[in-house]
């Protein structure tokens, strides 16, 4: 039980710790796919990336239930329960004989750890709103922004520690025992008794419409859908075009580390202009800008290829990418959970399922249509920005028809 409340560089470590539960538990595994493949699927390599996609359909069916539980039972036994399943999950995939118990296995864990993902971010509103609370997202998404960049480099790490891809699994069972130590000992429970909601399908139901027919929720889940999207298709083709467009495989990790310590420190940018400049102006402008550097990077790729000079291009663009998510994606979360103090619980969990699932059908088709070369990147990056930025733009229209 905590003796003392945290201090605030406490406070937003241990909610990025929490919240990078996701983003290692995916990208940690990119090195590990082709080892994989090799010993459980050696007669069909391709169905190793159903790794991915069956932990992305637990965490799509756990981030629905969390935040309603939460609400009715409180934060920390909700993420403690949480972490208990994915740590189950990741000792059952550790010993998995079988790639379908492995993708059983991966379930669990998408299952488990969307407690974290969701809940950490209800904590913060139970404690923080408006512009304050955006401040504070802001760091804990630098630290979420840097997590995909980092995590294969962790995971080649690991495996080479370890000897085997099961080490990773191992690693998990780790990352996540230090997350739930860390939140028992250090944070009181943040959501008193008092405030607690019936774990009752109408009231959430209602809730959900009422979060629906809120046309700044809305817009913003929308916008944050697209920009999700746009994090899925990167992080699922850049792996493929290091190696396949331009012969750099080996190097992928090193490469992938270096793009995520430039474009974490868009987080820190956010943080130090969103209380003076709004989150939406900020959103807006960098959804703009990344919608004209992408428009340039395809019709660069339609002309000169993938030539060495294109490499380069490659990685100021895709840095680009990961900064622009850096400056919107906690704002986004801040504006659409701003109106639903009163339910956060329930309101992040909403946010979180529709917005994970939707994205993740929207870069799937990007992910089928790698042909060898950034361009089917290019322009399904181009796409969802250009769509992002024009819902901003009619976000702000509707605002200012709201009444004050």
């Amino acid at each position: 039980m905590a003796t003392r409340a945290p201090s605030r560089f406490e406070f937003v470590a241990l909610m990025a710790m929490l919240v990078s539960t996701v983003a290692f538990s995916i990208d940690a595994m990119l090195p590990a796919l082709p080892e994989i493949a090799a010993e459980l699927a050696p007669e069909a390599p391709n169905r190793a990336q159903l790794i991915l996609t069956a932990f992305f359909v637990g965490l799509g069916l756990g981030t629905f239930v969390m935040g309603p539980v939460s609400d009715r039972f409180g934060r920390k036994p909700v993420i403690l329960a949480g972490l208990a399943l994915y740590v189950a999950g990741a000792v059952l995939a550790w010993a998995a004989p079988t790639l379908e118990l492995l993708l059983l296995a991966r379930v669990l864990q998408g299952i488990g750890a969307a407690a974290p993902r969701v809940v950490s971010l209800a904590i913060i509103r139970d404690l923080h709103s408006g512009r304050a609370m955006a401040r504070l997202v802001s760091f804990v998404m630098l630290i979420f922004t840097l997590f995909p960049a980092v995590a294969p480099l962790l995971g080649s790490l690991i495996m080479e520690a370890g000897g085997s891809w099961r080490a990773v699994f191992a690693a998990f069972v780790v990352f996540a025992t230090i997350s739930a130590v860390w939140l028992m000992l250090r944070l009181a429970e943040t959501l008193p008794p008092s405030s607690r909601r019936p774990l009752r399908p109408r009231p959430m139901w209602d809730t959900v419409i009422e979060m629906f027919q809120h046309p700044t929720v809305r817009l913003s889940i929308a916008v944050q859908t697209l920009c999700y999207a746009m994090l899925f298709m990167s992080i699922g083709a850049i792996q493929p075009v290091f190696d396949l467009a331009f012969g750099r495989a080996d190097s992928f990790p090193y490469w992938f580390a270096g793009i995520a310590l430039v474009a974490g420190s868009a987080s820190l940018l956010n943080a130090a202009l969103v209380m003076r400049l709004g989150m939406r102006r900020l959103v807006t402008f960098a959804l703009s800008v990344q919608c004209a550097t992408t428009l340039g990077v395809l019709l660069y790729y339609l002309g000169a290829g993938t030539t060495e000079a294109g490499f380069f291009v490659f990685i100021g663009w895709q840095t680009t990418v990961f900064f622009m998510v850096g400056m919107t994606l906690g704002n986004l979360n801040a504006i659409a959970m701003d109106p639903m103090g009163h339910v956060a619980g329930m309101a992040a969990s909403v946010i979180g399922s529709v917005a994970s699932v939707l994205a993740a059908a929207i870069a799937v088709p990007v992910s089928l249509a790698f042909d060898g070369t950034p361009v089917p990147l290019a322009a399904g990056v181009f796409a969802v920005t250009a769509a992002a930025y024009g819902l901003m733009l009619h976000m702000g229209r509707v605002e200012r028809r709201l009444p004050a």
